[in-house]
C-alpha cells in the first residue's frame, strides 16, 4: 500500500518529505550524485523502501536528464557508455524479478562500505584506471552489477560511479555520464517497479509533487559548483561519497 502524502493522516509528512528532496537535491547540484541515496536514507524513517524508491522516479529522472546537459558531446558518451548502460537495463530487471521492491537492509550496509573504501582509496592518493581495451568486458559488467545494486536498494552509485571516474573523465564529461547512467538506471528501476506492481498512479502523482523540491535545491547546488576549481572539485566529490557511504551504515545501525 502506497502512503498518499495528501490524505489527512498523512498531510504532516508532505514538508519533511519536500526538505528531503531540497537536500538531496542540493548535494546532486554540487556533486552529480546523491540525490537517490540521501532521499532513500532520510525516507527510511517516514515510509517503507518501496514507497520511497516510488516516490523519487520523477525527481530523480528529471535532474538526471538535465544533468546531461549540454547536449553537445551527448552522442560521443552515449556510444562510448552504451555497453555499460544496456547492462544497467539488464541487471536491474533481473534484480526486480528475482529479488522483488528495494528493500536490503545488508545490501544497503555493504554499499555504503564500499563507498567509503572507494573514497578513501581515492583520498589516499591510489587510482582506478580502466584502460580501452578493459573496457569492452568492464562495461557490461559493471553496469549488470550497478542494475542489481540498484534492484536492491533503490540506490545506482555503486559500481557505476567509480567506474565512470576510472574512465579519466574531466569534471563536465563526469557530470554528463553519470547524469546518462542515472537516467537509464531510473528509467530500469521505473520498469522494474511496475512489473512487480509496486508503482501506482498514486505515487507517480505524489513523485510529481517532489519535483519542484528536487529542481530548487538542483540549482542551488550547480551555482555553488561553478565556484569550484577542479582540484577541490575531485576533494569534495570523494568526501561526499565518504559521508554518503558512512551515513548509509550509520543509519542502517541506528534504525535496528
Amino acid at each position: 500500500m502506497t502512503t498518499n502524502l495528501l490524505s489527512h493522516p498523512h498531510l504532516w509528512l508532505l514538508l519533511p518529505t519536500a526538505a528531503v528532496f531540497v537536500v538531496a537535491g542540493l548535494v546532486k547540484g554540487v556533486i552529480g550524485l546523491g540525490l537517490p541515496t540521501i532521499a532513500m536514507a532520510l525516507l527510511g524513517s517516514m515510509m517503507s523502501p518501496a514507497e520511497a524508491a516510488a516516490l523519487l522516479i520523477v525527481p530523480s529522472l528529471v535532474t538526471n536528464v538535465r544533468q546531461l546537459l549540454p547536449w553537445r558531446g551527448l552522442a560521443g558518451v552515449l556510444g562510448r557508455l552504451a555497453p555499460m548502460q544496456v547492462g544497467v537495463v539488464v541487471g536491474t530487471l533481473a534484480g526486480a524479478w528475482a529479488l522483488g521492491a528495494p528493500v536490503g537492509r545488508w545490501a544497503v550496509v555493504c554499499l555504503g562500505a564500499m563507498l567509503v573504501l572507494y573514497a578513501v582509496w581515492s583520498l589516499a592518493g591510489a587510482r582506478f584506471v580502466v584502460g580501452p581495451r578493459a573496457q569492452r568486458w568492464a562495461a557490461p559488467l559493471v553496469g549488470a552489477s550497478t542494475g542489481l545494486v540498484t534492484a536492491a536498494t533503490g540506490v545506482f552509485v555503486v559500481p557505476a560511479v567509480p567506474y565512470l571516474q576510472a574512465l579519466g573523465l574531466q569534471r563536465d564529461a563526469l557530470m554528463q555520464a553519470m547524469g546518462l547512467s542515472f537516467t537509464v538506471s531510473t528509467l530500469a528501476l521505473a520498469a522494474g517497479l511496475a512489473l512487480e506492481s509496486r508503482l501506482p498512479q498514486a505515487a507517480l502523482g505524489q513523485s510529481c509533487l517532489m519535483l519542484l523540491p528536487a529542481l530548487a535545491g538542483m540549482a542551488a547546488g550547480q551555482r555553488l559548483r561553478r565556484h569550484i576549481s577542479q582540484p577541490r572539485f575531485r576533494l569534495v566529490f570523494l568526501a561526499s561519497l565518504l559521508l554518503l557511504g558512512g551515513y548509509m551504515m550509520l543509519e542502517q545501525a541506528l534504525a535496528h
